[in-house]
């Protein structure tokens, strides 16, 4: 549909449009034109020509984000289209439309931050940041971004309310100094936890070890595999990121980090001959693989020969040692090292700044101390606790039985899928409101979940990198904090309305980041309890990471399924977004896990189909009050009210003293009155 219309352009005599990924993780809409126009400094006003007539036909998702002049499209020897022979694109010439220059050292130095962060050659300065693919993590990137370069502290809010190197600039007067940097830091004897590993070491201890917080992947290698590499690679790896060889030891009744020397990795890649129909059960098995974080390093490796050139390799990585954000180091890294160690050399990749016991002594710097009334620790905690007060400590959910005593963190889970037409009208209404797709879908599961029953004050916690500095962007380790987002359903507001209060909660908590979940729990002390979780049992995350890909030369990898091992909410509900090869949306997929202590395994199913069903009927009628949103479609209205209450039976037209009689011709010796 994009090409069509760009074909349709008057100076085009032919075109193609393809999706490039020219950075890793970033996917854009491209156009290529055929046009009698050869004097190439045309270029910018051709790019601004069809972009302005194809967003004059398509919703603004489709414009392509550079077009490109040639003089033929590259072609096969079959007359396809050569899409490798496509030359990369000029995106600075499509991304502004202003022909004003930086007027100051500011402006031009905002000019860089927004290019680099967004993988551009150049950024006009008035160029939107989310206009171009910017979105929450990458605005992260660009305040972490701009703290560096200027030494001036702007909020991911500021950078909402004014997405260009102009408007931006205008604040900067306003802005604080910049926070210390994030550098390497002496170390004491013993290394303090960071907050997020302290937590998790207490549920270990708690709980003793287990399964609930470890994250495993299989992959699938076909060809021919080089073991040893294979096993030099992963060890190199460990050697690279401190925190994989990281164990917690106690002096005094105090956790500190103690970081494993190389000749002290014991290391090993065991590696047996398994068939086919084993392989779920010993992925299964090795899911399940319970840590001693005292004593053993929280990655392990399992290599099964399934055929001579078809392997899998199994890891299993503790949450303590790493996050969602760092399966994409984790891959490229393990990659570059075996092709280093296949050609017999080491890994030739530049030193991390910074490791993960660095992080951690500058995260208790920067929050500082709960004494001190100025510290961010105490003004961040001071609005958490304003933010929160009053909000329920349990979520009324449709539960199909009681909470027991203690939660043993088994789930259902059911998969599902948002069709292209509903995604695409959630792209227009979030474009419309000024808020993202993330706001929509939490919006929506809390309204949703207000309609059954949980009440009209709805708190949902939601996952965000914690990745602060940029120092930290491609260290492996837990970073990963959570964010409590309250939304407000009282007085009957309009969808649109909700939206509203859950983009100004949100930004609100964005700007109060830093101080970590554990300790926010701490400071507010809500009932603690075995059985459900604190502050939040709901949890929406967007899978919105740069994807992680393994390339190992010689080899085909593909990323096999692992079952989720563990519920640690009672409703946890991840989501990711499918575009096609044009760049519009194709549907939002994900999958929605109950914690069976509480739920059937039908009820992940219902509540999956019943959150799609009201967001499909907010979006048509955005206007609507919450009052009027039905959770249920007509099919299981039918039933509920008519099928379920069709209790009607037939009674034979007779007197009482006829039905007497009858009772009497058929039992004359039963007693009749006692």
């Amino acid at each position: 549909e994009v090409q069509a219309v760009v074909a349709a352009h008057p100076l085009a005599e032919g075109a193609a449009v393809v999706a490039r990924e020219d950075v890793p993780g970033d996917v854009r809409l491209v156009a290529y034109v055929v046009t009698d126009e050869e004097d190439e400094t045309d270029a910018a006003e051709l790019s601004a020509s069809v972009r302005e007539f194809v967003a004059g036909r398509l919703p603004e998702y489709m414009v392509p984000s550079a077009v490109v002049a040639l003089p033929e499209l590259p072609l096969t020897s079959n007359g396809k289209l050569d899409r490798k022979a496509l030359p990369s694109p000029e995106y600075a010439a499509a991304a502004s439309d202003s022909s004003r220059a930086p007027v100051s050292l500011e402006e031009e130095l905002l000019c860089q931050a927004f290019a680099q962060v967004l993988g551009l050659p150049a950024v006009g300065v008035e160029d939107d940041f989310f206009a171009l693919g910017g979105h929450s993590l990458l605005a992260t990137r660009l305040v972490s971004r701009i703290r560096t370069l200027l030494g001036v502290e702007v909020g991911i809010r500021e950078l909402f309310e004014a997405p260009t190197v102009a408007g931006l600039a205008a604040q900067l007067a306003e802005a604080g100094e910049a926070r210390a940097a994030l550098v390497p830091l002496e170390r004491p004897e013993r290394v303090p936890l960071s907050y997020g590993q302290r937590r998790l070491w207490f549920i270990g201890q708690l709980e003793g070890p287990s399964q609930t917080y470890n994250s495993p992947v299989a992959l699938k290698l076909t060809g021919r595999l080089n073991r040893q590499a294979l096993a030099d690679a992963l060890r190199d790896l460990i050697v690279r990121h401190e925190s994989l060889r990281t164990v917690f030891r106690v002096m005094d009744g105090e956790p500190y980090q103690h970081v494993l020397d190389e000749d002290e990795i014991a290391w090993e890649l065991p590696a047996d001959p398994i068939i086919s129909a084993e392989l779920p059960d010993a992925l299964a098995r090795i899911s399940s693989h319970a840590f001693d974080l005292a004593t053993e390093a929280p990655l392990k490796a399992w290599l099964f020969e399934v055929a001579p050139e078809e392997h899998v390799l199994a890891l299993v990585v503790h949450h303590i040692a790493g996050d969602g954000w760092s399966t994409r180091p984790l891959a490229r890294d393990v990659s570059m090292a075996y092709a280093a160690r296949c050609e017999g050399r080491e890994p030739g990749w530049d030193a991390l700044p910074v490791q993960y016991a660095d992080y951690a002594l500058w995260q208790r710097e920067l929050l500082g101390s709960d004494d001190d009334a100025d510290s961010l620790m105490s003004r961040q905690v001071a609005y958490w606790r304003a933010a929160l007060a009053g909000a329920p400590e349990e979520l009324g959910l449709p539960f199909d039985r009681p909470r027991p005593v203690a939660a043993s963190h088994q789930g259902h889970t059911a998969v599902f899928e948002m069709p292209s037409e509903l995604h695409a009208r959630m792209v227009e209404v979030a474009r419309a409101e000024g808020v993202t797709v993330f706001m929509v879908l939490q919006a929506a599961l809390a309204v949703t979940l207000s309609r059954l029953g949980a009440g009209t004050d709805i708190p949902i916690g939601s996952a965000i990198a914690g990745r602060t500095d940029e120092a930290l962007d491609e260290l492996v380790g837990c970073f990963v904090n959570t964010l409590v987002v309250r939304t407000d359903l009282s007085g009957d507001p309009s969808f649109g309305q909700v939206l509203e209060r859950v983009r100004e909660t949100s930004l609100a908590a964005f700007g109060h980041q830093d101080v970590p979940f554990e300790r926010l729990v701490e400071e507010l002390a809500p009932a603690r309890s075995l059985a459900r979780h604190p502050l939040f049992q709901v949890v929406l995350t967007m899978h919105n990471t740069a994807e992680a890909t393994v390339s190992l030369p010689g080899l085909d990898v593909e990323v096999l399924p692992t079952a989720r091992p563990a519920a640690k909410f009672d409703l946890d509900v991840m989501v990711g977004e499918s575009y096609d090869a044009d760049g519009a949306p194709m549907g939002v997929h994900g999958a929605v896990t109950v914690a069976t202590d509480l739920f059937d395994p039908e009820t992940a199913r219902t509540l999956a189909d019943r959150w799609v069903g009201v967001l499909d009927r907010l979006l048509a009628e955005p206007e609507s009050r919450l009052s009027t949103v039905d959770v249920v479609d007509e099919v299981e209205r039918d039933r509920v009210v008519v099928e379920w209450n069709d209790t009607a039976v037939e009674l034979p037209q007779v007197s009482v003293l006829g039905l007497f009689e009858e009772r009497v011709v058929r039992s004359p010796g039963a007693v009749a009155v006692v």
